[in-house]
């Protein structure tokens, strides 16, 4: 099975983008967040055409997340499912697909570690391993897919040094994210990518990615 994840960031600006994408790579499961639409605007049909069934948890114009797949679509999940207070944010959303448990997630970003964001990151995060737990245990197939904002080790941020005192590198994001893995998961780049300096985001707003 194939899963991919991409952060759209606006689907209704980048659905010609996806379509020829998917047509293209033809992925079983694709995970997509920063959707930015309502559950109603969401082009199920369009999807459709193309062989992929939908799950879709909407906020407007924020947030966002998605899940398409063509080997089947059961058991959806909005938001959290571990008992706890659902998330007022648009963030996750989870389904099995052909016999794994998939989610789709768009971490908070934190903001600053001394803003209350960065808090809300944190207590997302420990619910997100409730969450996984509550639905699976360590010997089922469970994917978590997404956006995660948190670089989980210095060998996957360019330049370190730019983050000191920043989010997304802070111990205690990478203490979450480690605890998510030691539930019984693993990061899939790392296993496949030991040591390759490879990144998946630049900052397009400082000129990051064209440097």
């Amino acid at each position: 099975m194939r899963i991919a994840t991409w952060n759209v960031n606006s689907l209704k600006a980048r659905l010609p983008r996806v379509e020829e994408w998917l047509a293209d790579v033809q992925p079983d499961v694709l995970c997509m967040q920063e959707t930015k639409l309502a559950d109603d605007a969401f082009p199920a049909l369009t999807f459709s055409s193309l062989g992929y069934e939908c799950a879709h948890h909407g906020q407007g114009q924020w947030n966002g997340v998605a899940i398409l797949s063509r080997v089947g679509l059961t058991d959806v999940v909005a938001n959290f499912a571990d008992g706890g207070e659902p998330d007022p944010d648009a963030r996750i959303i989870t389904a099995v697909c052909e016999g794994v448990r998939v989610s789709s997630v768009y971490v908070p970003n934190g903001r600053s570690l001394d803003h209350e964001h960065y808090q809300y990151k944190l207590r997302w995060m420990a619910q997100l391993r409730r969450h996984v737990a509550a639905l699976a245990t360590p010997s089922d197939q469970v994917v978590v897919a997404g956006d995660f904002n948190i670089a989980p080790t210095d060998e996957d941020v360019y330049d370190p040094r730019k983050f000191i005192g920043a989010t997304h590198v802070s111990p205690e994001e990478r203490a979450e994210l480690a605890a998510l893995c030691d539930w019984g998961m693993e990061d899939l780049f790392r296993r496949h990518h030991p040591e390759d300096r490879i990144y998946s985001w630049w900052d397009y707003r400082a000129g990051d990615f064209h440097q």
